[in-house]
């Protein structure tokens, strides 16, 4: 990871000190836990969206965009009060449409958290609109503040006048956040523990449009395990595959593709949609080496 670029922020010494501290700890996963938050943001006598703008480089220091070369980060702030980091990814060689929007990252890091809802995020530019669109299916019912950086605060709602979100639709139920599970079954004969992490991921899926869920478990060679779940989007483009928010996950961790060494989806059988093909297309691009498993389950 490099950190350099993120030697110039407006931070004390020993917040910055805390923060790297922090970031480059074993386990870490791209969340800071709210007493954190309130510990740092009293620390620096400034309100914790002004923090959240002031984080901008440290989550931009993930950013993978071989192709753009455009630097994006982000960060969330949840109704807990946990901060979510994020970065934006680029699959090289691949399909643009794969790729991973810092909104995107820092929300799906929220999502996989269990997070109950979204009250704010900061982001390095303003969203384009594939990421408002992401944001519209997280809280169609409620708004949430857009923390830019250089610019005036702002809302959603400012930014997606007269938006087409969940609720245009008559059989609506509930938006994706809070985490709603779906009973999926075992798969008989499975027990390995990436099997299981996908499957667990599945289960906190969102799929309220094809009913597919699926969810990913990403091995690597250290042992560690990132688990990524589909997140579907009413536009159907800005949807989440669940290799993108695995992938989300294991680069805010600090990790890097090269260490993948297997990856295990399940998805439901015979759905109106299958994650195989485009997994195998963008695991063929970041890791050629690696295994990939598909396990099919019911509910």
């Amino acid at each position: 990871m490099d950190w350099e670029p993120i030697y110039a922020v407006d931070l004390k010494k020993d917040t910055f000190a805390r923060l790297l501290h922090m970031l480059k700890a074993p386990g870490f996963s791209g969340q800071i836990p709210a007493s954190e938050v309130a510990s740092l943001a009293e620390s620096e006598r400034k309100p914790v969206e002004v923090l959240m703008v002031e984080l901008l480089p440290f989550a931009r220091a993930y950013s993978r965009p071989p192709i753009s070369n455009y630097l994006v980060g982000a960060v969330a702030r949840g109704t807990s009060g946990n901060l979510y980091l994020g970065a934006n990814i680029e699959i090289p060689g691949h399909s643009l449409g794969f790729s991973v929007h810092g909104e995107q990252s820092a929300l799906s890091n929220a999502y996989m958290h269990s997070e109950q809802g979204v009250s704010a995020i900061a982001v390095t530019a303003a969203p384009c609109g594939h990421c408002r669109q992401f944001m519209k299916e997280l809280s169609p019912e409620s708004d949430f503040g857009i923390l830019i950086a250089g610019s005036p605060a702002t809302t959603l709602s400012a930014l997606l006048p007269m938006a087409f979100g969940p609720k245009n639709l008559p059989d609506f139920k509930a938006p994706a956040l809070p985490v709603r599970e779906v009973n999926l079954a075992r798969p008989k004969g499975i027990s390995d523990d990436l099997t299981l992490a996908a499957l667990d991921a599945a289960r906190k899926s969102y799929a309220p449009y094809t009913k597919a869920h699926s969810g990913i478990a990403i091995g690597t060679q250290s042992g560690r395990i990132y688990k990524g779940a589909y997140i579907e989007n009413v536009a159907f483009n800005p949807s989440l595959s669940p290799l993108q928010t695995a992938l989300a996950a294991l680069i805010v961790a600090g990790d890097d593709t090269s260490s993948i060494a297997r990856v295990t989806l399940v998805e439901m059988e015979n759905a109106k949609i299958s994650q195989k093909s485009v997994t195998e297309a963008a695991l063929s691009a970041l890791a050629p080496a690696a295994s990939l498993q598909v396990v099919r389950t019911t509910i």
